[in-house]
């Protein structure tokens, strides 16, 4: 374990990521609006609690994927960062006669990620939360203290949180822990490295418009296989009960070999038996064991974890796991 992963663990850091989006949908169908269009279960909800899901095409494919969260009065979306006009507009256009209201508040409203083995503590610090109800929450569970919105997540395998709090022009809410001892702001490589170490794909990185949600192992965290129709149900159905679940590539986690110290670039190819199986789509040093680690598809025939898997370079990868 590195010393970096040891003090995230027994601390905690944070990052502002107020450039994912955020949207709003208010209204007496918003419910059943959603719940017709996107995977997971919506009419479900009861306030305080979400889902993830992803919205497809007519052919299974993804649009998005997407954190719903309800709220007594509206259900709030986060969304991939550059996306949220876009999908307002695409929303908006399937909207008849629905008492529905999308909204795009990515702009009024600053987000922050805390994770470590205080979030919780910190986090409730922070807002004035209750420190027990936020060590409580289930995975993308939510409370709302004063201006804040302390949301559980599960981007890492740490306890993870995020915190939403609504701007205005009289209000500035400046750096949420600026001039504070903690939590410590860790970049973007770390939050990567705490991603792929969890297995956790990214919309426009390791999912893209042509990927079904089945090949990054979003089953388990993104389909309700008991819920009614909705868009791109019939593909999902089609393979998991005609086909087996049988789908031509995984998404897999990979660790390379210790000598390993160069991060792969995305698209580097992986061979298995001198053969072309698959591509990394991402790739950190980990920092929980100091390896160079990585997500990537794999061709179904060589998706076994287990299986040793080389690089252009000739360095090897050991597939440790699916991901999603």
């Amino acid at each position: 374990m590195t010393l970096q992963y040891r003090t995230i663990e027994e601390d905690v850091v944070s990052a502002e990521i107020s450039s994912r989006g955020r949207l709003q949908f208010e209204g007496a169908d918003a419910a059943r609006f959603l719940h017709a269009l996107v995977t997971n279960d919506v009419a479900g909800l009861v306030p305080g609690r979400g889902v993830y899901a992803a919205w497809l095409t007519p052919q299974g494919r993804m649009i998005t994927d997407l954190r719903l969260l309800r709220t007594e009065d509206a259900i709030l979306a986060e969304v991939p960062e550059g996306l949220a006009a876009d999908l307002q507009s695409r929303f908006d256009q399937l909207l008849f006669s629905e008492d529905v209201q999308v909204t795009d508040i990515t702009a009024s409203t600053r987000a922050w990620l805390v994770a470590g083995g205080r979030a919780a503590a910190v986090v409730a610090a922070e807002t004035g939360a209750d420190p027990a109800a936020v060590a409580a929450l289930p995975i993308l569970g939510h409370l709302t203290s004063g201006d804040f919105r302390v949301i559980r997540t599960d981007d890492s395998n740490l306890p993870t949180f995020e915190i939403w709090v609504k701007t205005a022009p009289e209000k500035d809410v400046g750096c949420l822990f600026e001039g504070k001892r903690h939590p410590t702001s860790f970049s973007a490589d770390v939050f990567s490295a705490l991603r792929i170490e969890a297995g956790r794909p990214k919309f426009g990185v390791d999912m893209t418009p042509e990927t079904i949600p089945l090949e990054a192992g979003l089953l388990d965290r993104a389909i309700s296989q008991s819920k009614g129709c909705y868009v791109g149900q019939e593909v999902v159905v089609r393979i998991l009960h005609r086909g087996g679940g049988k789908v031509v590539k995984h998404l897999m986690r990979l660790e390379c070999d210790p000598a390993v110290t160069t991060v792969p670039e995305a698209g580097a190819e992986l061979q298995h038996d001198g053969k072309a199986v698959g591509a990394i789509t991402s790739a950190a040093t980990s920092v929980v064991s100091g390896r160079v680690i990585a997500l990537g598809y794999v061709h179904r025939d060589a998706a076994v974890v287990g299986n040793t898997l080389h690089l252009p370079s000739g360095a090897s990868a050991t597939i440790v796991g699916f991901a999603g």
